[in-house]
């Protein structure tokens, strides 16, 4: 056969192209050294040229950028297939098919959008239809409404917008549709935003996702009658946020009735190709225009959105820009044109086909589970799947909670219905995280508030998602439930613990998705505010760092980056075998520790410095006594040399050291009698908490004990005797000095007492009543 050899040179250069760029794996030792290369920093065009291979290595640097080490978020690239390269191959062939000349140019046009419209119309069932392809989704819609002003507006041609003054088109759009829209088609349109107007959707029947068609019904009788035309209605077969279809039989009457246009879009759509099609979703057929989103259907890189419209005066399509005259805006559709003919038709209706079932699988899966609401329009057949964890109220009366949501809004509800979605969207952004095949995300809507999303049309054929990447995202969502749970639960009893505890202010922070936000309040009279302020900030920041270093499974932090409040303490996510009671005490005695250590250190600088000037002074009177000692010939260096050898001056070393925990200077003299350096007064121990010190061995700090209590309390008791004994027969620490010629005589009376105390203790469990430790420790004190 024979081959065109640039085309052949064309696809073979591609390849190369692709896997170059596809090979992201650097060096460690080339991106340090070009972390700050002059190529990151515009300059001037080289006059030498460069060869292919540097400038697709210039591509991929810029693609990849350069990655920093301490990013936790790795991004994820698109797969490109085979699909994907002859996709990327038709802008490439594009490009060289405009220099053919132009009777060659307007046959190969016309037959690539001939072909390319065909396969759609068949393939999404709209009959007789024909085709935009447009970059930007929305252009489609934008070229549809000149046409309809084109349509209804005869003198629009010639007059322009003077025309418009007579009747004030009116398009309508639905209140679930895409943010911006309505602005942008206005913008674009040149018409001011009250020719736009947004329908309601549906409150008291049907989805609340749907449009009102009842509603809309009033609205365009009533702009009737105030002399506006209206011209277009704006449907979805999917709505962005919860992918719910309108009901689009009853709106195609509707503008039947009052000679409007219809356009439809939504990712719905896509599942016109299947086998099997809910009528809803059919209806769209009748449509007068519908617009496709093939790329993220069908994983495409780089292709065309399709409008399909059916109008039968082609120039008045061509005076909207639906059609063009020029050659090259034909080869728009070449792109698509290479992906349709590789994929076939199974492989598209396979695509959808699969994307739907793994949403199906999903839902399945999710109605098993406890506390995950879902919102989903049709159980059988639903594209999207939206849900959210949601648990019932079970400490508050039904009744009394019914009455408050009927009336006005009560600020406890209102204040759990933003815990919910703080809660809502630290979940699906640790699902994003956990399975990133998955393509979940969050969504706000109107009325469930924050919701994680499952859009399998949008994303699997982008991501690849297969069927045990839906199986691993539920995984972890049952993993991380029983933590939602737990954490709703002790929010309350943590904010009670914390105010009912001195030292510690409880901030309420409805944004943060943990068990809550505390500081340790720090005031000192004696300071200004400014003082006070970095104080406070110190003392907050030493106590995270020494709850970090304790062994816990909690997270403490400072709080999200932006909008959070400033020196506090950041209580994450925790488990329902948290023992709150310990976690603010330990707060507490941690912070009071800091503070304590914080005013020792600002008190001992004074008398440090108070030490050191008096050391000073005796340490310079005490050279003249020796001076005065030793003589004046002493003093002489020759003389006196000769006086030391002959008669040795015996002088013992006279020093002084500084007790910090006394604050006053003491004389050394006592270290060279005994040899060795006093210890002095023994600071007191650092109170910790009551509840840590009964801590099992390996188990994590702020844990619930899972022995009972009555089944510990006797174990306990006795072993506490035990403990005591032992230390009974434990020889007391010796100070430096102290004689031992006592202790050895005391020993055998102490044994004597011990047996004794051990044998009382015997006798009281014998006759089954608790051992009288009391009683031991009375004698021990005794002694």
């Amino acid at each position: 056969k024979m081959v065109d050899p640039t085309l052949a040179e064309m696809g073979k250069n591609l390849n190369e192209a692709m896997k170059m760029l596809e090979d992201n794996q650097r060096k460690v030792e080339e991106e340090n050294e070009k972390k700050y290369a002059r190529k990151d920093i515009p300059g001037p065009l080289q006059g030498s040229g460069q060869d292919m291979v540097s400038i697709l290595q210039l591509v991929q640097n810029l693609m990849h950028g350069e990655e920093e080490e301490d990013t936790s978020q790795s991004y994820r690239l698109q797969n490109v297939g085979e699909q994907g390269h002859m996709a990327l191959l038709g802008h490439s062939l594009a490009a060289y098919i405009s220099v053919l000349d132009r009777e060659r140019l307007r046959k190969l046009t016309t037959r690539i959008l001939s072909d390319t419209t065909l396969w759609l119309c068949r393939l999404f069932r709209y009959e007789n239809g024909s085709a935009y392809y447009h970059e930007d989704d929305r252009e489609g819609l934008l070229k549809i409404c000149r046409l309809v002003i084109h349509t209804r507006y005869e003198d629009y041609t010639l007059e322009g917008f003077n025309v418009l003054y007579t009747k004030q088109p009116v398009i309508y759009i639905s209140s679930a549709a895409r943010t911006g829209l309505g602005q942008a088609l206005c913008n674009q349109l040149g018409l001011p935003l009250s020719c736009m107007c947004r329908v309601p959707c549906n409150t008291m029947f049907g989805s609340q996702h749907q449009m009102d068609v009842a509603l809309l019904d009033r609205v365009i009788k009533d702009d009737v009658e105030s002399g506006r035309l209206p011209l277009l209605l704006v449907a979805n077969a999917g709505t962005p946020g919860a992918g719910h279809t309108d009901k689009l039989g009853r709106l195609k009457e509707l503008c039947e009735q009052y000679k409007m246009w219809l356009h439809v879009e939504g990712v719905n759509l896509a599942t016109l190709a299947l086998g099997y099609v809910s009528s809803s979703v059919l209806a769209a057929t009748k449509c007068d225009s519908m617009t496709l989103t093939l790329g993220s259907w069908l994983g495409l890189p780089a292709v065309p959105a399709v409008t399909l419209y059916r109008h039968e005066d082609p120039s008045l399509s061509l005076a909207a820009g639906l059609t063009s005259s020029q050659p090259v805006e034909k080869l728009r559709a070449l792109p698509l044109w290479l992906s349709l003919q590789y994929l076939g038709h199974d492989g598209i209706v396979e695509r959808i086909k699969h994307a739907s079932q793994l949403s199906q699988r999903l839902l399945e899966n999710l109605k098993n589970l406890d506390f995950i609401k879902t919102s989903v329009e049709d159980e059988l057949s639903s594209p999207v799947v939206v849900f959210k964890f949601f648990q019932e109220y079970s400490n508050r009366d039904q009744t009394s909670h019914a009455a408050q949501a009927s009336t006005i809004q009560h600020p406890i509800i209102s204040n759990e219905r933003h815990i919910y979605d703080t809660f809502n969207q630290w979940l699906g952004e640790q699902l994003a995280q956990l399975v990133p095949a998955s393509g979940v995300d969050v969504v706000e809507l109107e009325d469930e508030g924050t919701c994680v999303r499952f859009s399998p049309l949008m994303t699997s054929a982008v991501l690849g998602t297969e069927i045990q990447d839906i199986d691993q995202l539920v995984d972890c969502l049952k993993m991380k439930i029983p933590v939602l749970t737990s954490t709703l639960q002790l929010r309350e009893e943590f904010e009670q613990e914390v105010r009912r505890t001195v030292g510690l202010l409880y901030i309420e922070d409805l944004g943060w998705p943990g068990l809550g936000v505390v500081r340790y309040n720090y005031h000192c009279d004696g300071k200004n505010d400014d003082k006070q302020e970095k104080e406070l900030e110190k003392i907050n920041t030493e106590l995270l760092k020494k709850l970090n270093e304790l062994e816990s499974d909690l997270t403490f932090s400072l709080g999200p980056e932006f909008g959070g409040q400033k020196n506090c303490v950041y209580i994450g996510m925790v488990t329902e075998d948290l023992d709150v009671s310990e976690l603010v005490e330990t707060i507490a005695a941690t912070g009071r520790e800091i503070e304590e250590n914080s005013r020792l250190l600002e008190n001992m600088t004074e008398v440090v410095r108070k030490g050191i000037q008096e050391a000073q002074l005796q340490l310079q009177k005490a050279n003249e006594e020796r001076l005065l000692e030793e003589g004046l010939l002493r003093q002489i260096p020759v003389v006196g040399s000769v006086l030391n050898w002959f008669s040795p001056f015996q002088a013992s070393p006279k020093g002084r050291t500084f007790n910090l925990t006394a604050g006053s200077l003491e004389s050394t003299e006592s270290m060279y009698v005994s040899k060795a350096q006093g210890t002095g007064t023994t600071p007191p121990p650092t109170p910790t908490s009551s509840l840590a010190k009964q801590r099992l061995p390996g188990q994590k700090a702020f844990k619930r004990s899972l022995r009972s209590s009555d089944g510990f309390s006797e174990t306990s008791s006795i072993s506490h005797c035990d403990d005591l004994d032992k230390m009974d027969q434990r020889p007391p620490t010796l100070s430096p000095g102290q004689e031992q010629g006592p202790l050895e005589m005391e020993k055998g009376e102490e044994q004597k007492e011990v047996a004794q105390a051990k044998t009382d203790t015997e006798d009281t469990h014998s006759d089954k009543s608790p051992p009288d430790c009391t009683k031991v420790e009375d004698q021990a004190s005794q002694r």
